[in-house]
């Protein structure tokens, strides 16, 4: 009987790291080429440039305008698009048969929706945790909920 390959993407706002796990008594090991870490500056290091400004709409006062986003809530967002994107083509190429989920609550709702749903059919488990920087074993522990490794 062919292995089941579970990927296991554990996830903050600014890194990811991958695991592979090839069944039950084989523990996990980690994928370098899905390393990823975003440098994220301060929003205000983003946004460095005085805003734009704008008249009143019922009066002759001038204010500043306000940026529709925070940039810096908008690189996270994209950053986990392209995460999004990694994982269902290396679940297409058939590197990964399911998916668990190991991220920090607000990152695992921006995963969810940037997942699609080819990639969503085959999560066997999702854990609210931020464990990026746990070490192998305490990860392997936690993510025994939710997978036998």
């Amino acid at each position: 009987m062919k292995p089941i390959k579970t990927c296991i993407l554990v996830a903050d706002g600014a890194h990811a790291r991958v695991y592979l796990n090839n069944g039950p008594g084989h523990g996990i090991a980690e994928v370098e080429k899905y390393a990823r870490d975003l440098d994220l500056q301060p929003s205000s290091e983003i946004d460095a440039d005085r805003p734009g400004r704008t008249f009143d709409s019922g009066g002759e006062g001038r204010h500043a305008m306000e940026p529709p986003t925070d940039a810096k809530r908008h690189a996270k967002q994209e950053f986990h698009r392209e995460i999004a994107e990694e994982i269902e083509a290396a679940i297409k190429a058939g590197e990964f048969d399911r998916l668990v989920i190991v991220a920090a609550p607000a990152t695992l709702g921006d995963l969810r929706r940037e997942l699609s749903k080819y990639v969503t059919d085959r999560i066997h488990g999702e854990l609210a945790k931020n464990l990026i920087k746990t070490d192998g074993k305490e990860l392997l522990e936690q993510v025994g909920s939710v997978l036998a490794v």
